[in-house]
């Protein structure tokens, strides 16, 4: 038998609220660290470019070093970047919502895949394009 009566139904409502809340909070904070995680690869890379200009060693391999770097950077926080996107439309999603998530996450995954793709290839290749 059914014991909820309104008070059960304003239970229900302030747990979606209170799990809504949550998930955007989280999202908020993932969000956050996606713009560390690409400040920090872009600083990095900087620090490293201006070390190749200043003692002039402007040396391909040495470039490439550097954007190889930066690469596993922004795949790291592509990935953060996605799971805000998740945690976005776990909570209460509209179909619009789910579609949203699926276009992003397909043009994500497809990034990371050619960004992986090309660490693999100049890693592979020694640091030369072959």
């Amino acid at each position: 038998a059914y014991a909820g009566g309104l008070g059960a139904a304003t239970s229900v409502v302030g747990d979606v609220a209170i799990a809504s809340s949550s998930g955007s909070v989280a999202a908020v904070r993932l969000a956050a660290a996606v713009v560390l995680i690409v400040a920090w690869g872009a600083g990095e890379a900087l620090f490293r470019t201006v070390g190749l200009v200043v003692f002039r060693r402007g040396d391909l391999g040495g470039r490439r070093e550097i954007w190889l770097g930066f690469a596993a950077w922004i795949m790291l926080a592509l990935e953060f970047a996605l799971a805000a996107d998740i945690i976005r439309t776990a909570i209460a999603p509209t179909w619009q919502d789910i579609g949203m998530l699926g276009a992003i996450a397909a043009i994500r995954t497809g990034l990371n895949w050619f960004l992986a793709r090309d660490i693999t290839h100049f890693t592979s290749a020694g640091g030369h394009k072959g």
